[in-house]
């Protein structure tokens, strides 16, 4: 489930990416800019953060929690300062679930 969710956010970034690109391209042809296009290396990207939906962090959870990683989870969402998940920024949710991702049997 979660490495769907990172390949989802990868295409999504690549279509900002693309975007971009087709941006200055026609921006160039209209005249406006000059027809260099930027390349990746000299263009900071500046992308907002990638919201991740509450709902995608609760179905990897659940998904952790019926695994027998309960007691894991509770202590996750105490590491991110909430009792619950509704509690938790929502900025900290990629790192959540990267932690959540580690949960494996070896761990136990």
């Amino acid at each position: 489930m979660m490495s769907r969710i990172k390949l989802l956010f990868d295409v999504v970034e690549d279509m900002r990416s693309l975007a971009g690109s087709l941006q200055s391209l026609a921006n160039a042809i209209a005249g406006d800019e000059p027809e260099t296009m930027p390349t990746t290396e000299a263009a900071p990207q500046v992308a907002p953060a990638q919201a991740i939906p509450l709902e995608a962090v609760r179905a990897v959870l659940a998904g952790k929690s019926r695994e027998g990683f309960t007691e894991e989870i509770r202590s996750l969402l105490l590491k991110y300062g909430a009792q619950k998940l509704s509690g938790v920024d929502p900025r900290c949710y990629a790192d959540l679930l990267k932690d959540a991702e580690e949960l494996t049997d070896a761990g136990k």
